[in-house]
């Protein structure tokens, strides 16, 4: 009996492990099965590559490259397009909100003076803080605006938008805009070659030049005469309120303004100009004229352009006015020049005279004063200018009174738009 028990042992040891070795043989028989078919599936695709290719069946001992294969099947397919050079420009699909803010920028003007004879007292002064605003509005107009705060209070010195483009090469200006008189006139304070005006335009125009709210055209003409001129109008019309011109009528006034531009050589450039006004003021039975000249002559090497330039500039005016049938004219103009002697240094100086306003043109009485100054460049953004300025100006018991002033002018600007003149 234990015989038999033991050999029934002895055969369910040997059945067990027979049986596990044929379950396992199975699975490797059809891993093995699935591999060859993937293997077949592989070849058949390099054959059919390579008959596309027209190189037939080939027999070759060296491995295939297959994806340099399929590549090749691929350009024998589609050929292979010549390379796009353009160069690509990344559009940012969304809304950026700092692009429909506008260009800002903020001037500030000091200064530091003495006068003599005087009380040594309101030295110290904070002539403007000027804010600009500029943004084109669309693709056919742009607009300004500049607010200026001096004397404790804010005032509006420019606001206008203007259109570029219109037929016959014409610009139009809509607002608020310094108009367009002689040179300096249009130029902000700040950026004036001196400190202030010239008195021609401070007497004749005021304090602050000429200002109008109006409509102004632009015109460059499309030819250039003999000689190589250059020519530009402008037409402006304005409300007549300027107190000086009109007596602050609130009729219309009309200017215009013509500018002819000459390139003599490579280092030389002359500016001839030439403008006239009219406007009147019923209420004060007054009529005014206005007709000036000026010039502008700059040199300016261009291998030192950077170094080294000369300008020499000026503006003469006439100032008609008829009062209830009575005319009286007057006249005044200043002359002055700039030489740059170094890359941040300029040494200038100029002369003015004028007739005031109030007094007959023939009686002998005017105006004259002497400004030389230095101006220092520190960068694009900050200068600094010392200047003596000498005036003598008529007693109205007869008689003339000296006044002089001596100044140091600190003027620094942030944001894109760095000391314009416009």
């Amino acid at each position: 009996m234990r015989v038999f028990i033991c050999w029934l042992a002895i055969m369910a040891a040997c059945i067990v492990p027979d049986a596990g070795w044929a379950q396992q043989a199975e699975q490797r028989s059809d891993s093995l099965e699935q591999e060859i078919r993937l293997l077949k599936l592989r070849l058949d695709s390099l054959e059919q590559a390579m008959r596309l290719m027209g190189g037939g069946e080939q027999e070759s001992a060296e491995p295939v490259d297959e994806l340099a294969a399929l590549r090749a099947a691929a350009r024998a397919i589609a050929p292979e397009q010549p390379a796009d050079t353009t160069p690509r420009q990344s559009v940012m699909r969304s809304r950026n909100l700092n692009r429909l803010n506008p260009e800002i920028s903020v001037t500030g003007d000091m200064s530091f003076n003495a006068t003599q004879p005087g009380p040594i007292q309101d030295n110290v002064d904070l002539r403007e803080f000027s804010f600009g605003f500029q943004s084109p509005l669309d693709p056919y107009s742009n607009a300004k605006v500049y607010i200026d705060f001096g004397g404790g209070e804010f005032s509006l010195e420019e606001a206008y938008a203007y259109w570029t483009g219109l037929p016959g090469g014409i610009r139009l200006d809509i607002g608020r805009f310094r108009q367009q008189v002689g040179e300096l006139n249009r130029w902000h304070g700040h950026a004036l070659p001196e400190t202030e005006y010239p008195l021609v335009v401070t007497e004749f125009m005021s304090e602050d030049g000429l200002i109008g709210n109006g409509v102004g055209a632009y015109w460059l003409a499309p030819f250039t005469s003999p000689g190589g001129a250059t020519h530009e109008l402008w037409g402006q019309v304005t409300v007549a309120d300027n107190e000086a011109l009109f007596d602050q009528g609130r009729r219309l006034s009309f200017l215009g303004h013509l500018n002819n531009f000459w390139q003599l050589n490579q280092s030389t450039y002359l500016q001839l100009g030439g403008n006239a006004l009219y406007g009147e003021n019923p209420d004060a039975n007054l009529e005014t004229s206005l007709f000036g000249v000026d010039f502008r002559v700059t040199w300016r090497p261009p291998e030192m352009a950077l170094f080294r330039s000369f300008t020499l500039r000026g503006e003469g005016y006439a100032l008609r006015q008829n009062v209830g049938g009575t005319t009286d004219t007057r006249y005044g103009g200043y002359g002055g020049f700039e030489y740059q002697a170094s890359r941040r240094l300029y040494l200038g100086s100029r002369f003015d005279y004028v007739q005031p306003r109030g007094t007959a043109g023939d009686d002998g009485r005017y105006m004259w004063a002497f400004v030389p100054k230095i101006t220092f460049w520190q960068t694009e953004y900050v200068f600094l200018r010392a200047e003596w300025q000498h005036l003598s100006s008529p007693l109205l018991g007869g008689g003339r009174e000296s006044t002089n002033r001596f100044m140091i002018q600190v003027v620094w600007s942030m944001g894109p738009h760095k000391h314009e003149t416009y």
